[in-house]
């Protein structure tokens, strides 16, 4: 597959000092902004999909009209968070 290249990218001279000074050992600046431009890509698609589950999910909530208590789902979280640290 062919590569594409990305505009330029203007930015304050503090805010490229900045990423300059948390580079790794042998990594560039444009290999961290790829590797950045990467995990920003996936959590937009992550955050698409969560919003569009909870659409979903109240969708159907108003279909069977099934509404759960907050109170209710928090405590039975904190039951699952409970069981889950006393099995480790």
């Amino acid at each position: 597959m062919k590569t594409a290249t990305m505009p330029p990218l203007r930015v304050d001279p503090e805010l490229r000092q900045a990423a300059e000074d948390v580079l790794r050992e042998n990594e560039s600046l444009s290999a961290f902004m790829e590797v950045a431009l990467r995990e920003g890509v996936a959590r937009r698609r992550l955050q698409r999909e969560f919003v569009a589950r909870g659409l979903a999910s109240r969708e159907e909530a108003r279909r069977n009209n099934e509404y759960f208590d907050a109170d209710d789902v928090h405590a039975e979280l904190e039951r699952m968070l409970n069981a889950a640290r006393k099995a480790q």
